[in-house]
């Protein structure tokens, strides 16, 4: 086997094991940091808290309504029990009873809108709980899913990294070294396919005499990006 093809060989399989390596990262990412998740659980404790304080409000506007009711009664118990005589004192209990009713309309009218309040803040609790679990329930079989690709990829990416051990021991010590470099300064990739008498990396193309000498046993590296060449 030329070092070429040793090292192109070396190269499928290192661009085989950083498409895992990236897709197992992104899954990583993933199961850690699940924001949908985390945003429906926050709009659900929104949801809650505005539930709560339209309860409290309209518990509050009832109890206003009871107490000036009973006012009411108590009111007009005294002007119809007959222990009231003076005309005026009469008067006065009879207007008394009208403005009560009257603010009684008014709390009344502020209950209304306090029930209507706690109708659409309960409405809209129920919608987010709903929601969070639905999301929950999607997030359980994304979570599932992933850890099933996970488990496959890691084994793949076991399989590729005992391909690569055979490779290398068949490699000279200063390729492997030449290899690595080159992957560390051209994002990765090494070695290039001679493809239609270009290379494959750059688009580069090379002329006869080139292409003669990247066929040779001996390491060829493309003019332009200096990537080694494979000839195939």
């Amino acid at each position: 086997m030329s070092a070429a093809l040793g090292l192109y060989r070396l190269q499928q399989v290192d661009s085989q094991m950083d498409a895992l390596r990236a897709r197992l990262a992104v899954i990583r990412q993933t199961l850690e940091n699940d924001l949908e998740l985390r945003a429906a659980a926050e709009a659900l404790s929104a949801a809650e808290a505005l539930h709560k304080q339209a309860a409290s409000a309209l518990k509050l506007s009832e109890a206003e309504v009871e107490r000036q009711s009973l006012k009411i009664t108590q009111t007009e118990a005294s002007l119809y029990s007959g222990n009231v005589k003076n005309p005026k004192e009469l008067q006065d209990l009879q207007s008394d009873i009208v403005s009560l009713k009257k603010h009684l309309a008014a709390l009344e009218e502020r209950e209304l809108e306090a029930m209507l309040r706690a109708e659409e803040t309960e409405k809209k609790l129920e919608q987010a709980k709903a929601q969070l679990a639905d999301i929950q329930s999607n997030v359980l079989t994304q979570h599932r899913d992933l850890a099933a690709e996970s488990e496959t990829l890691t084994k793949d990416l076991e399989r590729l990294e005992s391909e690569r051990q055979a490779i290398v021991q068949n490699l000279d010590e200063q390729f492997i070294k030449t290899y690595e470099g080159l992957r560390q300064h051209k994002r990765g990739i090494a070695v290039a396919l001679l493809s239609d008498d270009s290379c494959s990396a750059c688009g580069t193309t090379l002329t006869a005499s080139q292409q003669q000498f990247a066929r040779l046993p001996q390491l060829f590296y493309c003019p332009t990006c200096g990537r080694v060449l494979y000839a195939g």
